[in-house]
C-alpha cells in the first residue's frame, strides 16, 4: 500500500495512508517532499508552499484557504485552514455531457411483489404508533410476537418516536408523512397502525397522506383510546396480519425495482477515497440496471453543489436543486445557526478539517451518473436514475428519510464506526482496513480494501452482489442483531 495519496493532480496537498513520520521523504514526479511534523493517518500534507489566503486544492476543487503560510511537507488541518463558504447564492446552469454508464448485464433478486408495483426485500410486519404516548404498548407487542418470525415473516419490528403531538404546520406535516410513507412501504408485509385517540397526528389524519394506490389490505388500524383491552385487540389484528403474511414467498424480480438510499456517518479521511467512490460505482451501476439511488444529507452538500447541479440535465431539476441547497441554508438561518459548523469532532479526528472537504468526499456516493429527480422530505421515488432528497445530514435522522423515500436498504459508509440502523436494512461500509478488522460485528464490507490492490470496479461489483444478496434475504449485521430505529425530522417548536 503507498503511503500517501494525491486524489487529483492540481492538488496542492495529499491524504496520508499512513501515519508518517516528520523526516520521512515522499517520491513526488515533482521532486521529493519531506515530512517536517507527523502526518496522522487521514490527515492532509501539503505538497509545496502554501500562501496565506492561498486555496488548498482536493479532490481537484478548492477545499477552503490557509489561514496562515503552510511549508511544504506540513500538516494542512484546521489550524491552518479555513472554509471559503458564504450565505446562500445564485448559480448559473451549465450542464456536463452525462458520463457514460457501466455496462452490467442485467440482474436479478428474490423479492416480493406489490400491489403498487413497488417490490420488497423483507416480508417484515411492523408496529407504527402515531403517538408517543402508545410506544410502550408497540415495544410490548414487539417483544410477545417475535415467535411469528419464521416462514413468509421476516421480522416483527416496533417504531416508537417522541412525534405526533404538541406539533404545528409543517413540523406536524412531516410527523403525517413520514408515518404514511412507512406504512405503504414495500418492506411492510403486514402493518398495525397504533393510535392513542386524542393526538394531532391520528390515524384519520395519517391516512389522508396514504397514495391512490395504498394496499390497506395490508394495514390494520387501533385506537387504544377506544380499546377495552388494547393489548388483546392489537394482538389479534397482528396475528391476522401474520397469517396472511404466511402465504406469500421470494419471487424473481429484476434489479430495476430496487431502490438503494445513500449515506455516510461518522466519516473520516478515506471516506471520500474508498468507501464513498466504491458507493458511487454501486450508484451508476444501479442507474444502468434501471433501478434507482437516492442521496441526502444536503448540509453535506454545500461545496459540492455545483457538481450536482452540472449533472442537471434540465433546467426543471437545476432550478430544484439550487432550491434544495438554498431552502436548507435559510433554515440554518432562520433557527440563528452557523450554517457551516460543520464537521463534526470525529470527522476531524479522521482528517476532514471543512465543510467543503468533507462535502466531495461525501458526493463520490452519487456517482458519475445524472441527476433524475429532486425529492422533498418525506417524498416518494418514481423517477428511476439518481434522486436526491431534502433530509439534514443526522445519521438516523437522514437514513430514516431515506426509507420513507422508498429505499429499501441504505448503504452506509463510515470510517469511525456506528452500530445504528434504519427501518430498513442498513449495510455499514468501511472506509478503512483498521475498522473493518476491529467492528466485524458492525461493519458488511470492507471498502479499504482499495488501498490494498483492489480496484473500484472490482469492489464496486463485489457490492452490486452483496447487495442483490441482501435484496434476497441475506441479514446485515445489524439487522442479525436486531437493531431497527425511527427518527423523523424535528423542524418547529413544541407545545
Amino acid at each position: 500500500m503507498p503511503a500517501f495519496l494525491r486524489i487529483n493532480g492540481a492538488d496542492n496537498v495529499a491524504v496520508a495512508l499512513e501515519p508518517l513520520a516528520a523526516g520521512r521523504v515522499l517520491d513526488l514526479p515533482e521532486g521529493p517532499v519531506t515530512v517536517v511534523e507527523e502526518i496522522p493517518a487521514g490527515h492532509k500534507i501539503a505538497l509545496r508552499n502554501i500562501s496565506e489566503t492561498e486555496n488548498i486544492i482536493k479532490y481537484g476543487y478548492p477545499i477552503g484557504h490557509a489561514t496562515k503560510p503552510i511549508p511544504k511537507g506540513s500538516h494542512v488541518h484546521i489550524h491552518n485552514l479555513k472554509t471559503n463558504l458564504s450565505e446562500t447564492l445564485s448559480y448559473t446552469w451549465n450542464p456536463a455531457p452525462e458520463a457514460p454508464l457501466p455496462e452490467v448485464s442485467p440482474r436479478t433478486f428474490l423479492g416480493y411483489p406489490r400491489k403498487d408495483g413497488r417490490v420488497g426485500i423483507r416480508n417484515e410486519l411492523w408496529i407504527l404508533p402515531t403517538v408517543g404516548c402508545v410506544n410502550d404498548i408497540a415495544k410490548v407487542l414487539e417483544r410477545e410476537l417475535q415467535p411469528l418470525v419464521g416462514p413468509g415473516i421476516d421480522h416483527v419490528h416496533a417504531f416508537p418516536h417522541p412525534y405526533g403531538c404538541s406539533q404545528m404546520g409543517d413540523d406536524q406535516e412531516n410527523t403525517r408523512q413520514i408515518l404514511a410513507d412507512l406504512c405503504c412501504h414495500p418492506n411492510v408485509g403486514g402493518v398495525l397502525l397504533l393510535g392513542l385517540g386524542c393526538e394531532n397526528s391520528s390515524i384519520a389524519e395519517i391516512r389522508k397522506h396514504f397514495p391512490d394506490d395504498a394496499d390497506e389490505s395490508r394495514m390494520r388500524f387501533l385506537i387504544c383510546q377506544q380499546a377495552s383491552d388494547e393489548y388483546e385487540e392489537a394482538k389479534a389484528l397482528l396475528l391476522e396480519l401474520a397469517e396472511r403474511m404466511k402465504t406469500e414467498t421470494r419471487v424473481p424480480c429484476p434489479a430495476s425495482k430496487l431502490v438503494v438510499g445513500l449515506k455516510c456517518g461518522g466519516s473520516d479521511g478515506f471516506s471520500g477515497i474508498t468507501a464513498n467512490p466504491v458507493i458511487g460505482g454501486l450508484s451508476d451501476r444501479m442507474a444502468a440496471l434501471g433501478g434507482s439511488s437516492i442521496l441526502t444529507e444536503v448540509p453535506e452538500m454545500f461545496g459540492a453543489e455545483t457538481i450536482l447541479m452540472s449533472r442537471c440535465g434540465t433546467r426543471e431539476l437545476f432550478d430544484r436543486t439550487v432550491s434544495l441547497i438554498n431552502d436548507f441554508k435559510r433554515y440554518y438561518q432562520e433557527n440563528h445557526q452557523t450554517i457551516y459548523e460543520n464537521p463534526s469532532p470525529g470527522n476531524k479526528a479522521g482528517g476532514i478539517s471543512t465543510l467543503e472537504d468533507k462535502a466531495l468526499g461525501c458526493t463520490q456516493k452519487s456517482g458519475f451518473s445524472p441527476v433524475r429527480g429532486v425529492l422533498a422530505y418525506g417524498e416518494r421515488v418514481t423517477v428511476p436514475g439518481l434522486n436526491l432528497l431534502s433530509a439534514p445530514g443526522n445519521d438516523l435522522v437522514a437514513a430514516t428519510g431515506l426509507s420513507a423515500s422508498g429505499a429499501q436498504l441504505v448503504l452506509f459508509s463510515t470510517g469511525r464506526g456506528t452500530p445504528f440502523a434504519a427501518p430498513v436494512p442498513t449495510l455499514k461500509i468501511a472506509t478503512n482496513p483498521v475498522l473493518a478488522q476491529n467492528k466485524p460485528h458492525w461493519i458488511d464490507f470492507a471498502a479499504g480494501d482499495l488501498l490494498k490492490g483492489k480496484t473500484l470496479d472490482q469492489l464496486a461489483d463485489a457490492l452490486l452482489d452483496l447487495v442483490l444478496e441482501v435484496a434476497s434475504g441475506r441479514q446485515v449485521v445489524s439487522e442479525a442483531r436486531g437493531f431497527h430505529d425511527l427518527a423523523i425530522f424535528k423542524t418547529g417548536v413544541t407545545l
